[in-house]
């Protein structure tokens, strides 16, 4: 299975609010259709002490425009000693029954503590919290962005995984794997192990999967580091079984200018009629907004 190839259309929407908890950043969009041509797309904005919360936009796919900015703030991150007291964000949506949540990375900065993330989930309804997965027997240090997918009689979620905080590798940096888990319910989830293989130096600092699900087996896109320095590109990766991954450069690359020139990172890919559709971030972690790129399938 080839990855298709990309053309990007550019920076879609633009980061800025005068809501406080979105005065910066437009991080981790994941579209949803609603009618038409016309998706959601929520995102992740930052306040001033760098604490994120969900918001949302209506997004007009055949003419490309935004077609509804309410600049409200859809679900905050949560208060002292919750699990994502420090901000939230996004991974994708999936269905439960008829439920709709949206599964995300809760933050926790401790006072003299690295900073850690564990995995929960809210309900698109209700906007009630729960959490899905914290540290485990697999994963003992910090978790990160969820991509849950019903696959026939179980789902399957696909999240970051931190082995360690520092590496050997030329930058010191961190080594945070694709791992998943399995569940009967979407509720109670039992951690596997390692989906994509890393390697140091090349591939070793991953974050926020989005997979989709063909004839023939699973195509998967992530952001990753390679531990010499460089930041976010994106990667890409095939399975069979959605278990077993190989390891790729996508093609979808950085800019020579502009928003997205020092980095790529947190791409949501989607399916509308005859082609596929990424969403993705630029420099900064989606400091300055996120942008679109297409490609036939």
């Amino acid at each position: 299975m080839i990855e298709n190839r990309w053309e990007k259309i550019g920076m879609i929407f633009e980061a800025g609010s005068d809501n406080e908890d979105l005065l910066t950043h437009a991080s981790n969009p994941v579209a949803i259709h609603l009618a038409n041509n016309v998706y959601r797309i929520f995102y992740c904005g930052r306040n001033k002490e760098n604490k994120s919360s969900v918001s949302f936009v209506d997004f007009d796919l055949l003419n490309l425009k935004i077609v509804n900015n309410p600049r409200t703030t859809l679900l905050k991150y949560g208060e002292k000693g919750t699990f994502y007291s420090h901000g939230i964000t996004i991974g994708n949506c999936w269905s439960q029954g008829t439920e709709r949540f949206i599964g995300f990375m809760g933050w926790q900065n401790k006072k003299d503590q690295h900073w850690r993330g564990d995995i929960g989930k809210f309900n698109l309804h209700t906007l009630k919290v729960n959490k899905v997965l914290g540290t485990n027997h697999v994963d003992k240090i910090s978790l990160s962005y969820p991509y849950v997918l019903r696959d026939n009689n179980r789902y399957i979620m696909w999240y970051g995984s931190t082995i360690s905080w520092e590496s050997e590798s030329i930058d010191k940096e961190m080594i945070h794997t694709i791992n998943y888990a399995t569940s009967i319910d979407g509720d109670v989830w039992e951690p596997q192990g390692q989906a994509v293989p890393w390697d140091l130096n090349v591939a070793q600092a991953f974050s926020k999967p989005s997979v989709v699900r063909e004839r023939k087996g699973f195509k998967m896109w992530y952001s990753h580091r390679s531990g010499d320095g460089t930041k976010y590109k994106l990667g890409y990766s095939t399975s069979e079984d959605g278990v077993s991954w190989d390891f790729h450069e996508s093609n979808l690359k950085r800019s020579n200018y502009g928003w997205d020139s020092e980095m790529v990172c947190y791409p949501y890919v989607f399916e509308r009629e005859d082609r596929y559709y990424m969403l993705y971030n630029g420099n900064e972690f989606g400091k300055y907004g996120f942008g679109l790129a297409c490609s036939s399938k």
